[in-house]
């Protein structure tokens, strides 16, 4: 097999990153395996978990934390560290900062995020509990593209998750991740493999 033809992902987390960890997997033996690569997890937490999880599977790791720095500044030394990485597609799983204007125009049509609610309904943090507390009986998983907005990007994928009978918020979660964790490698597969235009 001719290696030169996997696609090069990085990922970028904040916490214990669980869709990172989901992905990683796809690639060694799931949907992904032959078709694309993991090469860097970054965090702008270095304490971050999926960092350690990361590790375990030895892909490369940087974080750097954005203290002190004003967000184009932060971004920009985020992008100096992308100089040195070879890429197609950055993967934004629970990455818990709004990238700057200048590094979504740098990287413009190769970013994604993954956002679980219906991204024309609720954008930003809390969505979850947004479907919890008005008591729907289903939301929507959403993988979009990455614009200067905050969950404004052009949609590139969406499942239901079926919310009827749920009793608490964590149930909530969890029916929910079960979704992403399908949802995301699928739809990174179909754009590698130019299924989505």
């Amino acid at each position: 097999m001719n290696t030169n033809k996997l696609k090069k992902i990085v990922i970028f987390i904040s916490g214990r990153g669980s869709n990172m960890q989901r992905i990683i997997e796809e690639t060694r033996q799931g949907i992904l395996k032959d078709k694309a690569e993991v090469v860097l997890v970054f965090s702008d937490r270095a304490g971050a978990p999926g960092l350690e999880i990361a590790k375990q599977y030895n892909i490369p790791v940087a974080s750097l934390s954005p203290e002190g720095m004003t967000r184009e500044e932060f971004f920009e030394k985020v992008s100096d560290i992308l100089e040195k990485v070879d890429f197609d597609l950055l993967v934004l799983a629970g990455f818990m900062r709004i990238l700057s204007p200048s590094f979504v125009r740098k990287y413009q049509g190769k970013i994604i995020n993954i956002h679980p609610a219906d991204t024309r309904k609720h954008q930003g943090l809390g969505a979850y509990k947004w479907a919890f507390e008005n008591k729907l009986d289903k939301t929507y998983i959403t993988v979009h593209y990455v614009d200067e907005g905050v969950d404004t990007g052009k949609i590139i994928a969406q499942a239901p998750v079926d919310l009827q009978g749920v009793s608490s918020l964590k149930e909530v979660e969890e029916r929910g991740l079960q979704v992403e964790h399908k949802l995301y490698p699928e739809t990174i597969l179909k754009l590698i493999e130019n299924k989505i235009k």
